[in-house]
C-alpha cells in the first residue's frame, strides 16, 4: 500500500463531524476558505503565546513555587505561603513592586473599585482621558446614582472624550489635569463602545504625557481582556497600577473567582487595607483550596489567551466578508480578546448569542434572552455556557440591546471550540435567513 493511500485511509473527516453537530457543508467550507488566509496570522499569535509562556514559567521558577504553595490555609490565613508566593509571581510577571491576588476580590469591577477607593481621598479628582468607562463603573464612580459611590465620598470625576478617530485629545487632557487630579484611569479594552482597544505602546505614550505634566498623578490601567495579548503589559510602560479579573485572561479558564491589582507597593498596600481592614492588610485572607487553580490557570493563560485571539480573528474575517462592521477589522493588530460585530438589528444580536450558547459544553440547551442586569442602563443578553459561571475567557458573547446593536464576542479555552462557536453563529444566521447568502 502506498504512503498516499495510507494517508487517505487515515484522514479524519472533519466535515462529517461538524455535520453531526449541525454545521452544514456550505458553512463548514466557507469557514475553511477563510482559514486558508489566516495561517501566517495564527503563527504570529503562537509566537506571542510562546514568549508569554516562558515569561510566566520564569516568574514561577524564580519565585520558587513549590508543592507546599498549593496547600492553602483556612481561618485568618496567616503565613499563607502559597498566597504570598503567588503574589510575588504576579509582581514578577507584570514587572511591578507588589501585587494583590485574592479570591476575596469577586470580579473585575470589584478589583477596579478597590483600586480606586483605596487610592483616592475626599476632595480628590478622578480623570478618565479615554471617554466613558465601562458600564458597571458608572455606579462605582457616581456617574449614575448608587450607594457607596466615589461621588458620595466627595471624590469628583472628569472625563475627556476621544477624538473622532479614536485617538487621545491631548489638548483637552492637559486642560483637564487640575491640582485636584489624583488618579487617571485608562480603560484598555473597548467595553461596550465601538472604539479601538488601545495598544500597550499607545497607553505608554498617554502615561508619559500625563507624567511629564503631573509626575505625582497615579495612572491606573483597567487591563481586563488584555493580559498576554502582547509581549508587554501596561506596567511595562509606566502604569502605577494594572487591574484585572481572574475569570478573564490571567485565570486561564481554571480560576473560579478572583481579581488582581499589580503595581507600586504603596498602591497595592492601600488596596489590601481596603480589602481587609486597616492594620491587617495583606496579612489575612485565607486561600482555602483555591491555589492550585490560580497557579495552573496563570500557567495556562498565555496559550488559552492565544486560542481566544484566534477565535476573534476568525470571527472578524468571517463577518467582515459578509458585509458587517467589525472592530477590530480583519487586518488590524489585536490588543485584547474582544471582537465587536455591529448588526444594527436586535434580532441578530440575540441570534448570535443564542448560537454561542448552543455551542457551549455546559447549558447548551439553554436559550438566553435579554434581561435587566445590575450595573447596566439597558437590557443585556449574555451567552456563556461555561465551567466557571460568567467566565469571559471561556467562549462567550454579550451585548446591550440598544443601538447600534453590537455584539461582543470573546473567549475560547481552545481554538477548536472558538472555531465551532463562530461556525454555529453563522449556521444560525443561514437557517434563520438573517443573511442572504455565503459568498467568497
Amino acid at each position: 500500500m502506498s504512503s498516499q493511500t495510507e494517508s487517505n485511509k487515515n484522514k479524519i473527516s472533519l466535515d462529517s463531524r461538524y455535520r453531526e453537530l449541525g454545521i452544514s457543508e456550505e458553512v463548514y467550507r466557507f469557514g475553511e476558505k477563510i482559514l486558508d488566509g489566516l495561517r501566517e496570522r495564527f503563527a504570529r499569535i503562537d509566537e506571542i503565546a510562546e514568549w508569554n509562556q516562558l515569561k510566566v514559567l520564569q516568574a514561577m521558577q524564580e519565585n520558587r513555587v513549590s508543592e507546599a504553595c498549593l496547600y492553602g490555609t483556612s481561618g485568618y490565613g496567616y503565613n499563607d505561603l502559597g498566597r504570598e508566593t503567588l503574589e510575588r509571581v504576579y509582581a514578577s510577571v507584570f514587572h511591578t513592586e507588589d501585587a494583590l491576588v485574592r479570591p476575596q476580590i469577586t470580579c473585575g469591577t470589584h478589583a477596579l473599585a478597590l483600586a480606586l477607593m483605596s487610592n483616592l481621598r475626599p476632595g480628590d479628582e478622578l480623570l478618565s482621558p479615554v471617554g466613558k468607562p465601562y458600564d458597571t463603573l458608572e455606579e462605582v464612580i457616581g456617574i449614575r446614582q448608587s450607594k457607596g459611590s466615589l461621588r458620595e465620598y466627595g471624590i469628583m470625576y472628569r472625563q475627556v472624550e476621544l477624538l473622532s478617530d479614536g485617538s487621545f485629545d491631548y489638548d483637552q487632557i492637559e486642560k483637564a489635569l487640575s491640582e485636584r487630579t489624583r488618579l487617571v484611569t485608562i480603560q484598555r479594552s473597548k467595553g461596550y463602545q465601538t472604539r479601538p482597544t488601545f495598544s500597550v505602546d499607545q497607553i505608554g505614550e498617554l502615561i508619559s504625557f500625563i507624567k511629564t505634566r503631573r509626575p505625582d498623578v497615579l495612572c491606573m490601567v483597567d487591563n481586563c481582556y488584555g493580559e498576554f495579548v502582547e509581549t508587554k503589559e501596561p506596567s511595562d510602560v509606566g502604569a502605577d497600577m494594572v487591574v484585572g479579573s481572574l475569570i478573564k485572561n490571567p485565570g486561564g479558564g481554571l480560576a473560579p473567582i478572583g481579581g488582581y491589582i499589580a503595581g507600586k507597593r504603596e498602591c497595592v498596600e492601600n488596596a489590601a487595607y481596603r480589602l481587609t481592614s486597616p492594620g491587617l492588610g495583606k496579612e489575612v485572607g485565607a486561600s482555602l483550596s483555591i491555589l492550585p487553580a490560580f497557579y495552573q490557570g496563570l500557567f495556562l493563560a498565555p496559550t488559552v489567551t492565544a486560542s481566544a485571539l484566534k477565535g476573534a480573528v476568525f470571527a472578524a474575517n468571517i463577518y467582515e466578508k459578509l458585509g458587517f462592521d467589525v472592530l477590530p477589522d480583519s487586518k488590524q493588530s489585536r490588543h485584547d480578546i474582544i471582537q465587536a460585530v455591529t448588526f444594527h438589528e436586535p434580532e441578530m444580536v440575540i441570534a448570535f448569542c443564542q448560537a454561542i450558547q448552543a455551542a457551549a459544553p455546559v447549558d447548551s440547551f439553554v436559550l438566553p434572552q435579554p434581561s435587566d442586569m445590575p450595573g447596566y442602563d439597558s437590557q443585556v443578553i449574555m451567552a456563556a455556557g461555561a465551567f466557571v459561571s460568567g467566565s469571559s475567557i471561556e467562549l462567550s458573547a454579550d451585548g446591550p440591546i440598544k443601538p447600534p446593536y453590537t455584539v461582543f464576542f470573546q473567549g475560547g479555552l481552545t481554538w477548536q471550540h472558538a472555531k465551532f462557536g463562530i461556525l454555529k453563529t453563522l449556521q444560525s444566521f443561514v437557517e434563520k435567513r438573517l443573511i442572504k447568502e455565503l459568498f467568497l
